[in-house]
């Protein structure tokens, strides 16, 4: 990473007590990245940053060691405003009120990447066109060659030559692409308990009477029945099980080379009704939807549920108390599910695309130091020590790559707590990894070498039965991100933001007839505001490229 050096004031040293600890700061580039010197202040900057990511949490310490480098590197420290509730919800809630943090950091992609796109092109966001030259780790982010095309063309390079938004966590190489091993886990304890092999249920008939046999079996934890299946806050993540019934990637070929969003096809039917048994019998937690994250997590560590739809690492954290005080109790995968259409031995396909979109909105009350902290961060040297935490204290260079120094890994492997406080202490997991440029963790790191080593053993299992033969890293055109320019996409898009609410609603109906009633109802009002224009201009921009078509959720 580039390195930008702090250098205290040596002179005025009577001055200095009497007005308060003046400082001084310089930016300085490494010269293998092409840097420049920057320019100075005389102070330290407060930049407040909005994490956008539901259950985020920093630490209570007030300046953590790699916060104390950043800040002797930059100048620049950082108020945290943490997000508890819904992504998109925030972003809209922010612009509607004016109530802006210096800079934003968030989800790269749905309603969120909408509202900041939307928030540019109203010009709530800074203009760092003009910038960039002085700051090559962000302009390096956000290069065309390093970003995938329709992501460039829809959120980075599409306000007439201005730029507004930053990619976070696009994979530098294809080697560190983070495939977060999404998919259903079942607690080894009650399969085996049930005298079912995770590994035999492949097709959706197979799930459902495999969620049917754990209720069956009247299974009581914590004084209370077990829930066969479940998920965290609202609703994430147990409509994964899309990918049994089509492709996941929102848009579904008619088999004539023309797309359909999937909402209209009868796969999206199925997948429906198929849902909306789960909960008439009782086999979904009905409570999934609308339960808060702390009551989620509580419900898992009290052994309350057997399978959980999410991604491996949000499992492993949330039971991990639980398989301590219940040994043989981990979650495990189910699988690998049929994917609807998709030849069992393709390769899993995953949208890697970057976790975070950052960008300094027009309230920051000083831009270049916005900059200056991004580009640090951006930088090898700061994105080893946002991973890793501060060289020569916990970890040191060994043949030329980071190794951890033993005490310190010792320090975090017996840190057992689900917020992993003793990390989040030093300033590791906090909110800075957002903000870190591109991925490089194995490139320039040496992957997460903090992980205790009975989780990466238990990730790379789920992997082995997950990912049989491996994975395909998504580039295509997304469909959705070319009807947005269509003429109708105005009229249309109150629409499309409540197909998810209306699938919600059609799950809890009476019987399949309403169930099935509503959504056409639903799609008729889509085809009075343009959809099907929307679809025949989404067409026409596509034909002949690479679309999207298969994805699975990363």
């Amino acid at each position: 990473m580039k390195k930008i050096w702090f250098k205290g004031v040596s002179i005025l040293i009577a001055s200095t007590l009497v007005l308060g600890m003046l400082a001084g700061c310089t930016t300085k580039e490494n010269a293998e990245n092409g840097g420049k010197e920057g320019t100075s202040t005389d102070k330290t900057v407060k930049l407040k940053v909005l994490h956008n990511w539901n259950g985020s949490s920093g630490t209570d310490v007030d300046m953590t060691p790699i916060a104390e480098v950043i800040k002797e590197k930059t100048g620049v420290t950082v108020e945290w405003e943490y997000t508890t509730g819904s992504e998109v919800e925030k972003v809209n809630a922010i612009f509607a009120t004016q109530d802006l943090p210096d800079i934003y950091t968030g989800p790269a992609w749905g309603g969120e990447l909408d509202g900041m796109i939307k928030a540019a092109k109203e010009d709530q966001l800074v203009d760092i066109s003009d910038k960039l030259d002085k700051y090559p780790n962000l302009a390096k982010s956000i290069a065309k060659e390093n970003v995938p095309p329709a992501l460039y063309e829809k959120a980075i390079d599409a306000y007439g030559g201005k730029k507004y938004l930053l990619l976070q966590n696009q994979p530098a190489t294809d080697k560190d692409g983070t495939d977060w091993l999404y998919g259903f886990y079942v607690r080894k304890d009650i399969a085996e308990q049930i005298g079912v092999d995770p590994q035999s249920i492949v097709t959706k008939e197979d799930f459902y009477n495999f969620l049917k046999k754990i209720k069956d079996a009247n299974l009581q934890a914590n004084g209370q029945p077990v829930i066969p299946f479940g998920g965290f806050s609202n609703g994430w993540a147990v409509g994964i099980g899309n990918t049994m019934f089509y492709g996941g990637a929102g848009y579904m070929d008619k088999g004539d080379g023309t797309l359909e969003n999937s909402f209209f096809t009868k796969e999206y039917d199925d997948y429906t009704l198929y849902y909306r048994k789960l909960i008439a019998e009782g086999l979904l937690d009905n409570e999934s939807f609308t339960q808060t994250d702390p009551i989620a997590k509580e419900k898992v560590s009290q052994g309350r549920v057997a399978v959980l739809a999410a991604h491996f690492p949000a499992i492993y954290d949330a039971s991990k108390e639980y398989v301590k005080s219940h040994p043989g109790s981990d979650y495990i995968p189910i699988g690998p599910l049929e994917r609807g259409g998709v030849d069992p031995s393709r390769p899993v396909d995953l949208g890697i695309q970057g976790n975070n979109v950052t960008a300094i909105t027009k309230a920051c009350k000083d831009v270049d130091a916005a900059l200056r902290l991004l580009d640090f961060l951006a930088s090898d040297e700061g994105f080893l020590l946002v991973r890793y935490g501060v060289q020569g204290t916990h970890w040191d260079m060994v043949d030329g790559k980071p190794t951890p120094k033993q005490e310190w890994f010792d320090k975090f492997a017996a840190d057992t707590s689900s917020t992993l406080t003793v990390r989040k202490s030093v300033g590791i997991n906090i909110g800075f990894e957002s903000m870190t440029g591109r991925d490089r963790l194995n490139s320039v790191g040496a992957g997460d070498f903090w992980l205790d080593k009975e989780r990466v053993q238990a990730m790379e299992s789920a992997r082995k039965i997950l990912r049989p033969n491996g994975v395909n890293i998504v580039t295509g055109y997304n469909p959705g991100d070319v009807i947005m320019k269509s003429e109708q996409w105005e009229m249309l898009k109150p629409s499309m933001d409540k197909m998810g609410d209306v699938w919600k609603e059609a799950i809890f109906a009476k019987s399949d007839d309403a169930a099935l009633k509503l959504m056409n109802d639903f799609r008729n009002q889509m085809k009075k505001t343009g959809y099907d224009e929307a679809m025949k201009y989404t067409n026409d921009q596509l034909k002949g490229k690479d679309v999207v078509t298969i994805q699975m959720p990363n």
